[in-house]
């Protein structure tokens, strides 16, 4: 049976919940049959979060590790093709910190690629009836920080366990004026089940071959 780490980020931006979070923990309740999950809490955070990713893997010894963070805006689920090693914060974390073009990681790659099967993943969850795409950019607030250092992570400590970032979006009661998309937690937590159980049974190095790609 594989086991799972899924992390989500605590509420950053003044506001009071985290739908990256929010989905985490339903997963991790009801976890997808053949899958264990255990669900942990990153700080919204540079440098604290991917230390407490660490340890998390450390303690849960997991085959495969799904990071997610919240995207305001965006309107589904969108898998993470790439982390970048630059720090480039347009607001403060949640410690105050507002780093402006610092790396990740001092010396490392320009980037890391996922290690999950994006484009069956991205089909998965459509096929569960969630909208989902694969995505280019994680930004280069604490997400991009998390993705490109789960990516650092693997490539130095832990080569066994798979894994990538995923960004959700808004939940409803952050849109109260219902101006921007939003998704309930729960759908969310329904597509990423889906998610989970193609990057399972993906075979490392394999994917889709269609096209997900971007002109912007």
């Amino acid at each position: 049976m594989t086991h799972v780490l899924v992390t989500g980020f605590a509420p950053f931006g003044g506001e009071t919940v985290n739908p990256s979070w929010q989905a985490a923990s339903l997963v991790a309740a009801e976890p997808p049959a053949g899958l264990t999950v255990t669900a942990v809490e990153l700080p919204c955070v540079f440098g604290k979060s991917i230390d407490a990713l660490r340890d998390a893997v450390r303690e849960t010894n997991p085959g495969l590790i799904l990071c997610l963070g919240q995207s305001g805006g965006r309107p589904g689920v969108t898998v993470e093709r790439v982390g970048i090693n630059v720090d480039d914060a347009r607001i403060p974390d949640n410690a105050g910190h507002q780093p402006v073009d610092q790396p990740v990681v001092p010396g490392g790659p320009a980037a890391y690629f996922s290690t999950l099967p994006v484009k069956a993943c991205v089909a998965a969850v459509r096929a569960a009836g969630v909208p989902a795409a694969v995505s280019n950019t994680a930004g280069t607030f604490v997400c991009n920080h998390v993705a490109y250092g789960l990516g650092h992570l693997i490539a130095t400590e832990f080569p066994h366990a798979r894994g990538g970032f995923v960004h959700v979006p808004w939940a409803p009661q952050q849109v109260t004026d219902g101006t921007a998309p939003a998704l309930e937690p729960t759908t969310v937590a329904h597509g990423l089940r889906a998610l989970l159980i193609a990057a399972a049974h993906t075979p490392t190095g394999h994917d889709l071959k269609v096209t997900e790609g971007a002109t912007h």
